[in-house]
């Protein structure tokens, strides 16, 4: 399971990257300056949940108990809160209405809101000193 979310972790943050310096200079010349804005949203909590990843996979064996439920909650929400945002930004250049998708944004943040809640009620529960 490490290497599934430290592997994760890194696919996330490369794709941040890419998406990133796409958002800073292709997009730009092609939709309005608020849908670039939109579009960066997305990439920043892709880039924020990539370093919880990170974290998550770095912790020590045993320290969480649900450390699968929450890679899979952080997983779920990336794709669902970053890649609709992604496609809402876009919705400019498509014949398809990407708005009818909105509804799935804030269900994909509930989701990375799950995992930040799971990963803190494990830590505060586990035996670690202070």
């Amino acid at each position: 399971m490490k290497k599934t979310i430290l592997g994760t972790a890194c696919l996330f943050g490369m794709l941040a990257v890419v998406l990133g310096a796409f958002g800073a200079h292709g997009l730009k010349k092609i939709v309005d300056i608020q849908a670039v804005a939109t579009f960066e949203t997305g990439v920043r909590y892709q880039m924020y949940h990539a370093f919880f990843l990170l974290a998550l996979g770095l912790l020590p064996t045993g320290l969480l108990k649900s450390k699968k439920a929450i890679y899979i909650c952080t997983v779920v929400g990336v794709v669902l809160f970053s890649f609709s945002i992604y496609l809402l930004a876009l919705n400019s250049l498509v014949a398809f209405d990407f708005k009818v998708l909105g509804i799935v944004t804030p269900i994909g943040g509930l989701f990375l809101i799950a995992a930040w809640a799971m990963m803190g009620y494990g830590i505060m529960k586990s035996k670690i000193e202070n």
